[in-house]
């Protein structure tokens, strides 16, 4: 009886032990949240003559460059500021995010055709080289922070224009017969027959294609919305994204398929001779960042749509985390590569890209901690998990000038003077994680 109860106490006191450490560790990613990141950010982003948020500034965030707003940028914004006022209880976030969402429903969206637009100027007016295109993908990103703005601010004017750019993705992206949606679309809603840029590869985009990066943030956004508004045809495309993604763009080695062409076949260059696989490596390779954060999303899908049996997305979602620890994580310095690739009767792949992005990083912190809250039996997750913290924290934070560099220092060390903010670095990637891994953390 006595060894029982010895025992059950040297358990108490480890679980005691294991919490304060939780407890510090939240504390100080709180205290990097708040001062390094969303300090950072706001009010210094805030564009008080044109509206919306500033774009552009250097690794020492002075502004510098040509302070274009892109509607991925400018939505991620509002939801983070969103989410800042809700996780902080400040209504200077929120002032923040209505600032954002003003800029969003005057100059972005488009009144004529409806959707919103994928670029404008700084004022909000076209830019000529690059008119009123739009896609899927940046439109998901406005459902995403007008979903997060509208649940904050309880405004009904944010939540109506989440529904319509639903509906406007409804009539013009989304396949009735095949499922899931088409990317590149026309200020009219029709479909792009090429990318605009002219990348001189071999192989452009094709109109008819479809990506995982889309369908993923489409996922993203549909949970979010669905957890304000209770629609039915909104839970469909959000269990035809959810069972699309899981089903067919993962693969049974556990990672993401990038490109499809409209019946899902895959885009694959392993056939091709190396230059066409090379020139063609964006279209196809490992992204084990996205693979990482997938993860994640599939697993809120299944939340928000208060599946009872969940247990088939957490087996896929265990896989594809599984399959990013083993092929893409650095068991020296810690953090997780950018790209790999499955090269023809290969069984492993290979790295292409030894970079660790930031938003990679975020990602694989958030689904590290998800992984041992799900499988706590499995001590590799959290011990993972810490040393990704600490790989972040050495490599990755300027401790001088505030927020994350675009790229690790170890292996990326002339990004210590690299822009801290364009077109495609905002701080949703790592605020979204750290507020995540800080809730985690708290959990008794």
């Amino acid at each position: 009886m006595k060894k029982v109860i010895s025992a059950f106490i040297v358990m108490l006191l480890v679980s005691s032990i294991n919490f304060s450490q939780d407890e510090k560790l939240a504390e100080e990613l709180y205290n990097s949240l708040k001062q390094n990141i969303i300090e950072t950010w706001y009010p210094r982003t805030i564009d008080k003559i044109y509206g919306g948020f500033i774009t552009d500034f250097n690794y020492e965030w002075k502004e510098e460059g040509k302070q274009n707003k892109m509607l991925v940028s400018q939505t991620r914004h509002v939801w983070t500021t969103s989410k800042s006022a809700e996780f902080f209880n400040d209504k200077n976030y929120l002032n923040y995010a209505k600032h954002g969402f003003e800029f969003l429903k005057n100059k972005m969206w488009d009144s004529v055709y409806g959707g919103f637009y994928f670029y404008r100027d700084q004022e909000g007016n076209e830019i000529p080289q690059i008119g009123n295109n739009k896609s899927s993908y940046s439109n998901a990103f406005a459902i995403y922070c007008l979903a997060a703005y509208y649940k904050i601010s309880n405004d009904s004017s944010a939540l109506n224009l989440a529904v319509k750019t639903f509906y406007w993705l409804e009539k013009n992206a989304h396949d009735p017969i095949n499922k899931g949606y088409f990317d590149l679309l026309n200020q009219d809603g029709s479909r792009q027959k090429l990318i605009v840029e002219k990348r001189g590869l071999e192989y452009n985009v094709k109109s008819n294609w479809k990506d995982q990066n889309s369908s993923i943030h489409l996922l993203e956004a549909f949970t979010e919305l669905y957890s304000v508004w209770k629609n039915e045809l909104l839970k469909i495309r959000l269990e035809e994204m959810l069972s699309l993604i899981r089903d067919t763009i993962v693969n049974e080695k556990g990672y993401l398929i990038l490109y499809f062409d409209e019946k899902w076949h895959p885009i694959s260059f392993a056939d091709s001779i190396e230059e066409i696989r090379k020139a063609n490596h964006f279209l196809d390779h490992v992204s084990f960042g996205h693979d990482i954060e997938t993860a994640y999303l599939m697993l809120e899908a299944e939340n928000v749509l208060e599946n009872k049996d969940k247990s088939k997305t957490l087996a896929v979602a265990k896989k594809m985390v599984d399959h990013a620890v083993e092929f893409g994580w650095d068991y020296k310095n810690g953090g997780f590569i950018y790209e790999g690739y499955y090269f023809k009767n290969e069984m492993k792949p290979r790295v292409i890209n030894k970079s660790k992005v930031w938003w990679v990083q975020a990602e694989g912190l958030n689904s590290l901690l998800m992984m041992y809250k799900l499988f706590p039996e499995e001590k590799r997750y959290y011990e993972l998990f810490i040393k990704e913290w600490k790989y972040i924290d050495k490599y990755l934070i300027d401790h001088k000038h505030g927020d994350w560099y675009a790229e690790g220092l170890d292996n990326s060390p002339e990004f210590i003077t690299y822009a801290k903010s364009y077109e495609w670095k905002v701080n949703y990637h790592n605020s979204r994680a750290l507020m995540n891994c800080i809730k985690m953390l708290n959990e008794k």
